[in-house]
C-alpha cells in the first residue's frame, strides 16, 4: 500500500474537488444518520443540496466542544454493536467527550497514521519506540500503533516514563525513532548523563512529538527543542491532532509545518465573527472529518488558534500545512492589557535549567481582571531567581506575574498527575 497519498501531490484545484465530492456524501451520511446535525439542518432550514463548493460551508453553523459535552449521544451515528473502540478526549478543557470507533474507523485512524509517520520519514522495517500511554482510553497510543503496523514497521510498546526501562530498550531494540512527550526526552537525557550511559550514540535517529510544541511561528527551534538538541543531536518532529479530528498534521523532513491529510479532513480557519481569515492570518481552527463512521464532525471549533501555510514544500506536497498552536482560545488570558496564551509563558520557564516543574495558574481577582501566578520548584531557592524569572517574563511578554517557589514533592504531584496523559502545567481557574 502507498503511503504518500496521490492527492498530497495533486494540484490545488484538483484536491478542492475531490473534497467536494466527499463532502457531499458526508451530509447525505449525516442527514441520514445523525441525530444532533438532523435537528440542526432543520433548525437552520439547511437544504444539503444547496451546499455544493467547500465555500458554501459557511452556510452552515459551526459546532463547538460544548455541543459535544451536552449533547455527546446524538452525535453517534452508528449503533452500539458496531462500535469496536471506546476513547475520551483529554478533557484539557471541560469533561472528557466519549468517541465510538466503527471498524471502518480504526481502519481510517490507521491509515492516517501511517501518512504521517511516511510523512515525517518512518519507513517499513524500521523499529520504534512508543513512549506512549496505549490504555486508559487514550486515542492516539492506539492510533500510533495501528499506523505503524499497518505500514511494517516493529514497535516497542513502552509507554510512558521511567527512563531507566526506556534506555535499556534503546539499547535492547535499537529503535530508529521515539513517540514521545518532548519534554520526556529532557529527564531521559538526565538519567543517561547521571549513569553514565552513552546516549549520544545510540540508535536514536529521531522523533516524533506529541502533545506539546517544540517550535517557534516562524519555524525554527523554540526553547524546548533547543535544549533536547543541545544535549542530543536528534531530528525533532512536529504533530498536531485531536480525538476529534481522527487525524494528524505531522512535518516532512523540511520541518515547515505539519501536512494537511486532505482526503481526510476539510479545513477552515476563522476568526470571532466566524469568518474565514485571510491568508496570513491566524485563527480558530474549524475541521470536517471526512470518512468517519461513528462520530463524523461538520465545521468543528476545535478552540486551537492556529496559522496555515499555503506556499509549495520542497517535499512535493500541494497541501496546506498548520504552524504551532498559538494557544487555545479559552485559554486566552487578558492581563494588564496584554493578550497572553500559554505557550509563550512556557516557553520562558522552559528557558531556566534549573526549574525542576512549574505550574501556571489562572484565576480572577475581585475585581474581575485575570491574575497569572507561577509556581516552580527550583535548585536554587533565593531571591535573585525569582527576580530573574520575572525580569525573563517582563523582558518576552511585557508582564510580571506573581511567582511561588513550591518544594518540588509536592508541585509534582500536581503537575504530574497519574490520572493525566499529559503534565499539568496550566491551570484556569477563572
Amino acid at each position: 500500500m502507498e503511503f504518500h497519498p496521490f492527492i498530497e501531490k495533486s494540484s490545488t484545484q484538483e484536491i478542492k474537488t475531490i473534497q467536494e465530492e466527499k463532502l457531499q456524501k458526508l451530509l447525505a451520511y449525516l442527514e441520514g444518520n445523525s441525530p444532533f446535525y438532523q435537528r440542526l439542518f432543520t433548525e437552520n432550514n439547511i437544504n444539503i443540496a444547496e451546499i455544493r463548493t467547500l465555500e458554501d460551508l459557511q452556510k452552515i453553523p459551526t459546532t463547538s466542544k460544548n455541543d459535544l459535552q451536552q449533547h455527546n449521544h446524538d452525535f453517534f451515528c452508528i449503533s452500539p454493536d458496531k462500535i469496536v473502540d471506546y476513547s475520551t478526549t483529554s478533557g484539557t478543557l471541560g469533561d472528557p467527550v466519549t468517541f465510538g470507533l466503527s471498524d471502518g474507523d480504526l481502519e481510517r485512524l490507521a491509515y492516517n497514521e501511517a501518512i504521517s509517520f511516511a510523512c515525517a520519514g518512518i519507513q517499513k522495517g524500521d523499529v520504534v519506540q512508543m513512549i506512549t500511554t496505549i490504555d486508559k482510553r487514550f486515542m492516539a497510543g492506539l492510533a500510533y500503533f495501528l499506523g505503524l503496523r499497518k505500514m511494517g514497521a516493529s514497535v516497542v510498546r513502552m509507554g510512558p516514563g521511567i527512563p531507566e526501562l526506556q534506555w535499556d530498550s534503546i539499547f535492547r531494540y535499537k529503535p530508529k525513532y521515539l513517540i514521545t512527550v518532548p519534554s520526556f526526552l529532557l529527564k531521559m537525557i538526565d538519567y543517561a548523563e547521571k549513569h553514565g550511559l552513552d546516549y549520544k550514540n545510540s540508535s536514536v535517529y529521531g522523533a516524533v512529538c506529541i502533545g506539546e510544541s517544540i517550535k517557534n511561528q516562524d519555524f525554527t527551534d523554540n526553547i524546548l527543542s533547543q535544549k533536547i538538541k543541545e544535549k542530543w543531536n536528534i531530528k525533532l518532529f512536529s504533530t498536531y491532532a485531536s480525538t476529534e479530528m481522527s487525524t494528524a498534521f505531522t512535518e516532512c523532513e523540511f520541518q515547515i509545518g505539519g501536512h494537511h491529510h486532505p482526503e481526510l479532513i476539510i479545513t477552515e480557519i476563522l476568526d470571532d465573527d466566524g469568518n474565514v481569515v485571510k491568508e496570513s492570518e491566524s485563527g480558530e481552527l474549524t475541521i470536517t472529518t471526512l470518512g468517519v463512521e461513528a462520530i463524523p464532525l461538520l465545521r468543528f471549533k476545535t478552540g486551537d488558534i492556529v496559522k496555515a501555510h499555503y506556499e509549495p514544500c520542497q517535499c512535493g506536497r500541494n497541501t496546506m500545512r498548520l504552524g504551532p498552536v498559538i494557544g487555545r482560545k479559552q485559554q486566552m488570558i487578558k492581563y494588564k492589557g496584554t493578550t497572553l496564551y500559554p505557550p509563550a509563558m512556557n516557553d520562558i520557564l522552559n528557558d531556566f535549567n534549573n526549574i525542576l516543574c512549574y505550574q501556571i495558574v489562572i484565576q480572577s481577582n475581585e475585581i474581575g481582571l485575570d491574575e497569572i501566578i507561577i509556581k516552580v520548584s527550583t535548585e536554587q531557592e533565593n531571591e535573585n531567581f525569582v527576580n530573574e524569572v520575572r525580569d525573563h517574563f517582563r523582558a518576552k511578554l511585557r508582564v510580571s506575574p506573581k511567582i511561588e517557589v513550591i518544594d518540588f514533592d509536592i508541585l509534582s504531584k500536581t503537575v504530574f498527575n497519574p490520572n493525566s496523559r499529559k503534565p499539568i502545567t496550566f491551570i484556569d481557574l477563572r
